[in-house]
């Protein structure tokens, strides 16, 4: 089992070039042992890039965010944990409508999309 951990998590690297448009090749074994596909989600974690497959978006949370959120609107304490559950609960529908309506290219507010129709 100690086998398996290593092999899932060895550290590889590449130097990759940049282009003047910001645009980078992901390396093809690094792609193919990733099982990448048409997106991907990148992350800034202090001065480290990190990419992974898009198929851990439900991995990415919004958590500091929400919470700064609600200090700066002013909730008291006693209200932080329960506004936090609510705001969770409406953000992946909401990114889901935002991804539909992206290859529609409608424009929506942001009470729109984080209605909870």
């Amino acid at each position: 089992m100690t086998t398996e951990i290593n092999a899932n998590m060895r550290h590889q690297f590449k130097r990759v070039a940049v282009s003047s448009k910001r645009q980078i090749s992901i390396p093809k074994e690094f792609y193919q042992d990733l099982s990448l596909q048409d997106e991907i989600i990148m992350e800034k974690v202090g001065n480290r890039l990190i990419i992974r497959p898009s198929d851990y978006d439900n991995d990415v949370d919004f958590t500091a965010e929400i919470l700064q959120d609600l200090i700066e609107e002013g909730y008291p304490k006693e209200q932080l944990v329960e506004k936090m559950k609510e705001r969770k609960a409406n953000m992946y529908p909401a990114l889901k409508r935002l991804m539909a309506d992206k290859e529609n290219e409608e424009a929506m507010s942001l009470d729109e999309l984080f209605s909870e129709e």
